[in-house]
């Protein structure tokens, strides 16, 4: 049996069949959904989790088989995987698994897929570098393309580093899809806990106009009557 078989057999004894059924209508994988014919096995995430430290040392090749699985999951445990690697690894090895991951990121194909790994290894790789992969992202067709760059600025973020985040919230600000909607928010939220001012001041060249979904996720955290005025697209001084 193959290190992928060898997973894909321990992760399968793991699913649960009503799990698997609420995870489809969950993630949206009827006709037409974002997330249309995706499959599950029914495993939630701390029981993938579990299985990361026995399996973390298989090659990129194993992590590319379990990464065009069918199965949600398969693909999920296969970006933790990655996660890991990029954290242990030396230079050389982070800039192989970021390329691996940007090359193959047509199975970044779901939003939790996305949040999980984009922060912690594109974001990651290029702290301290040119971010013009990300903004090339931004300006995708491809929907899991865009969100990679919003989210993957959350680790900028976290160290308390806000341009990127805003240049492409602001290139993102008339995006159609709600799951673009929901992670711009997302991000601005994130950077209004540490720097309201810069928040606010984004806000008040943006929110008029803005989605509202996006608006009501960055406001999220203001005090009611400001909310209350912003939700009306009036920007706030």
């Amino acid at each position: 049996m193959s290190k992928v078989e060898d997973i894909q057999a321990r992760l399968r004894s793991l699913g649960d069949q009503g799990i698997a059924d609420r995870s489809m209508r969950f993630f949206r994988t009827g006709k037409g959904e974002y997330g249309e014919g995706d499959r599950f096995l029914g495993i939630r995430v701390p029981a993938l989790r579990k299985q990361l430290r026995e399996f973390a040392g298989v090659s990129l090749d194993d992590v590319g088989g379990l990464l065009f699985s069918p199965f949600h999951e398969e693909r999920l445990f296969a970006l933790l995987l990655l996660v890991v690697k990029f954290e242990r690894g030396s230079g050389e090895e982070r800039q192989a698994v970021y390329d691996f991951y940007i090359r193959n990121r047509n199975r970044v194909n779901n939003w939790d897929l996305v949040d999980s790994s984009a922060p912690h290894i594109a974001g990651a790789w290029l702290e301290g570098r040119e971010k013009t992969p990300l903004y090339e992202l931004a300006r995708s067709a491809s929907l899991w393309d865009r969100r990679i760059a919003i989210v993957a600025t959350f680790h900028f973020i976290r160290r308390n580093r806000f341009d990127d985040t805003l240049n492409i919230a602001g290139l993102l600000k008339h995006d159609r899809e709600d799951l673009i909607h929901k992670a711009v928010g997302w991000m601005l939220r994130e950077v209004g806990k540490r720097d309201a001012r810069a928040e606010k001041e984004f806000l008040r060249l943006h929110a008029v106009g803005m989605p509202r979904t996006m608006l009501r996720y960055a406001i999220e955290r203001f005090p009611e009557p400001e909310r209350r005025q912003y939700l009306k697209n009036k920007a706030v001084s």
